[in-house]
C-alpha cells in the first residue's frame, strides 16, 4: 500500500468516527504518520478535557483505523 493509499483509508476511518465524537462537541485530526505503522491524531474539542479520551482513543479510534489499515500498530494523541 502506497502512502497516500494508507492515508486515504486512515482519513475514511476517521470520518465513519467523527460523527461520535461530534455528537460530543469533540474532534479528531490526522496529525500524520509515522513509519507506516504509527498514526498521530489530535482529539478537539470536548475531547480534550474528556476524561474517558484515552478510552475512546483506544477503543473507538485505533480499533476502527486497524480495521481500515490492519498494518497501523498505534494511535498517539497528539495534544
Amino acid at each position: 500500500m502506497t502512502p497516500e493509499e494508507l492515508k486515504s483509508k486512515i482519513e475514511a476511518a476517521l470520518e465513519e468516527i467523527r460523527p461520535f465524537l461530534q455528537s460530543d462537541g469533540g474532534d479528531i485530526t490526522l496529525v500524520g504518520i509515522e513509519d507506516g505503522t504509527r498514526v498521530k491524531v489530535r482529539l478537539e474539542g470536548a475531547c480534550v478535557g474528556c476524561t474517558v479520551n484515552q478510552m475512546t482513543l483506544k477503543s473507538g479510534v485505533e480499533m476502527t483505523i486497524k480495521k481500515h489499515a490492519p498494518q497501523i500498530e498505534q494511535v498517539i494523541n497528539i495534544s
